[in-house]
Formats: C-alpha cells, structure tokens, sequence
C-alpha cells in the first residue's frame, strides 16, 4: 500500500504526500503518481479513490492536454470514416470551440465553462460572412455543442477524462423563441407556389434539373446525377453518386452522403418527359459546338457540355424567382416542400424517409416536413363530425 509521508516545505508548510503505482506505459514500465495534499485526511480519501479507480479500471491518468489538442484528435480519428466534406464540416464546427475553450485544459474543462461558451455563441460569435458580435443561430451553436460533445465522448474512451461535462449542455430554450420571433426562417414553397414555379420555367433551359430539386434531390445528388443513372424504359433514376462544392470553390465528387442516401427513386412522369427533353437538347447543342462540346456523362451542364455545380444551380433557380416575383426560398428548401406535400398527402413515414434518403423516418419528419394551415384543412372534416353531432352545421341565415 502506498505508505503516506509527512513532509515539510521549505517554508515551513506541512504537507502529506505519497506515491502510487498507476500502470504501465506502452514499454511496461512502471508508471507511478505524486500526490500531495494539505491534511492526512485528504490524503488518506485520495490514496483510497486512486486505488478504487485502478482496481476497477476507471483510474484517468493526470493530462496537461487542452481542449484544442484533444479537437485536433478527434478530428484525425475521424480522417480514415469520413468523407473530405464531412471533415470540413465538423472542423468548421469547431472553429469557435477551438476559440473559445482550445486553451482550456481537457481535465480541467467544467460544466460552467461549456455553458460560458453557448452563452457566447449567441451573443458575440461572428457568423461566417458576417460582423463581429452578431451571434450564431441557435442551430448553428446547436451543432457547435454537439460537434465538442461528441469530441468529449472521444476523450472518454482515451481515458482523457472521466465524463463528458457537455453531455447535459442545452441551447436554452429561451434563446430559441427568441429567435424564431425576432428572425423568422423563411417556410418552405407551399403548393401554390411550386405550381407557380414550375409554370414560369417550363421554357427554361434547365426545367429537368429544377424539377429534379422539386421532387426532393438534394443539390449535391442533381449535380452529381449521370445519364447512366436514368432508366428512361423502366422510369427510374439511381442515386449513387454526389458533386459537393467545398468553399464555393472545389467539386468533390464522391458516392452518397449515406448508405441510405444510395437510392432508387421512380420518376415522376413530368419529371421523366423533362429530362427526356432535356437530352435531346444536348444532342442538338453538342452538334452545334462540335469539338467544343465536352462530351459528359452528367446530366446537369451547360451548353458546351461542362458539368455545372450546386452554386450554379442555387444561382439560377434564385434569378428565376427574382424573375417571376416569387418569395425567395433557398433551393434546398423544395426539399422540404416536395416531403411535406407527400407526407400531408399519406405517404406512409417508412417510403417517406427511403424517397429522402435517410434512416430515420421520425428525423424526416422532424426537419423537413412542415405543415401550414392549408394542409391542415382535412382535419376540419373530421373536427366537424366530432364537434357538430346533434346540431345543424350549414351557416347560419343572414
């Protein structure tokens, strides 16, 4: 047992220390710990909880590590899972992290300084793109709090630390009505306004790609869509493979965003006669450019046959809309116009999260189906047998 000396500083100071056998490194040496405490108590209660944790296997050896050394661990450990995108993405998560907490020791990191940090994010991050002291978006600091609570539970399974003190750190809900009093996202398309969409682009040279997005593509998927992937015969299209433009500035192409994202979609009559359309017209435009043309095996280019990008697309679907003097939407948001209309319309969740390309029907559901108040109208037939038995239910005479 680890024997508990009573020293005497320099200053005249008592102190009580003792050393304990902590393990082995990676050579089998021997590894030992000094512990020093003020009173023989609290040496006696340490000494006993070493030597509970070593025995148990919960002993955390003692880490001059910081927050950002563990980030930038976290981040290597996921270099061999992710794809370039992914890793860019949770590296932009962290950026605040990293500016806010990456001094911090790891074993040192409290609860309070985690919820130091959110209160930090909504008041005076900066936005990418925008001023200084602006805030993050509730969702946006959302994700930053996950992206580190996530590279805490790294830090466990390291045995870096005992527990994961973000692991009951919420973006206050307080700060979540505010924001969707005081800066409201903009809904969704509803019904009236796909239609309008869709009848003020028909003659539009890229109807096929846009219809594409309106039946619930992803950017990334219509970008990366080949001609190979369209079986014009059976009346399908294949999901397989993405163009992701990182930094406004690089194509990545690469396979789907998930397993589930890798799906078989059946094309939707107009959607078919689209690109049936479409096809043709690039048979015509490669014929007048002759060896100008690219020839590609993409189905969203430009007229000389180069592969365009999600930017590209965003970009001309918004000038359409500027165009014909409907609300601005972001284009990923017919996404959320295209599952909501098929949800309030009875598709069952399972097909519903399969034509989304996700796993988890209720994440479907949560985040991008969005009902309004005419969707709703069906529920007022059946209010109206419920709340109307025994009386008369036509409008009263004027």
């Amino acid at each position: 047992m680890a024997e508990i000396k009573k020293i005497t500083l320099a200053n005249g100071k008592v102190r009580y220390r003792f050393v304990i056998d902590i393990g082995t490194d990676e050579n089998g040496r021997r590894k030992q710990l000094t512990v020093t405490k003020d009173t023989a108590t609290e040496a006696k209660n340490e000494r006993a909880r070493l030597q509970h944790e070593r025995s148990t296997g919960q002993l955390i050896m003692p880490s001059k590590v910081t927050v950002s050394e563990l980030l930038n661990l976290y981040l290597a450990s996921k270099a061999e899972d992710l794809e370039e995108t992914s890793i860019v993405g949770y590296r932009n998560s962290l950026v605040h992290v990293h500016t806010y907490l990456g001094h911090v020791r790891l074993q040192e990191l409290t609860e309070d300084d985690v919820e130091s940090m959110v209160a930090w994010l909504l008041v005076s991050a900066r936005r990418r793109g925008g001023k200084p002291g602006t805030g993050l978006r509730t969702i946006t600091a959302g994700g930053v709090l996950g992206r580190l609570r996530a590279a805490l539970n790294y830090a466990i399974r390291r045995r870096l630390v005992a527990r994961n003190v973000a692991e009951h750190i919420t973006i206050p809900r307080k700060a979540r009505k505010v924001e969707k009093r005081e800066s409201p996202r903009a809904a969704p398309w509803n019904v009236v306004e796909v239609k309008e969409f869709i009848l003020g682009v028909r003659d539009d040279r890229l109807f096929g790609p846009l219809l594409l997005s309106l039946m619930g593509l992803r950017p990334a998927e219509v970008s990366g869509l080949r001609w190979d992937d369209v079986d014009f015969e059976a009346g399908t299209l294949s999901i397989a493979n993405t163009r992701t433009l990182i930094g406004n500035a690089r194509v990545v192409e690469k396979d789907t965003k998930s397993e589930a994202g890798e799906r078989t979609l059946p094309l939707p009559d107009p959607v078919r006669l689209a690109l049936l359309n479409f096809k043709v017209l690039q048979a015509a435009e490669a014929a007048t450019a002759g060896e100008a043309y690219t020839s590609g095996a993409y189905v969203f280019v430009d007229p000389l046959g180069m592969p365009m990008n999600g930017r590209l697309l965003r970009e001309h679907a918004y000038a359409l809309m500027a165009e014909l003097k409907l609300r601005k939407v972001r284009l990923y948001d017919a996404r959320h116009s295209c599952l909501t209309f098929l949800a309030v319309n009875g598709v069952p969740d399972t097909i519903l999260a399969a034509w989304a390309g996700h796993t988890n029907a209720n994440f479907t559901k949560r985040v991008y189906v969005h009902p309004t108040a005419a969707d709703m109208r069906s529920a007022v037939v059946h209010l109206n047998a419920l709340l109307g038995v025994g009386s008369d239910t036509s409008d009263p005479p004027v």
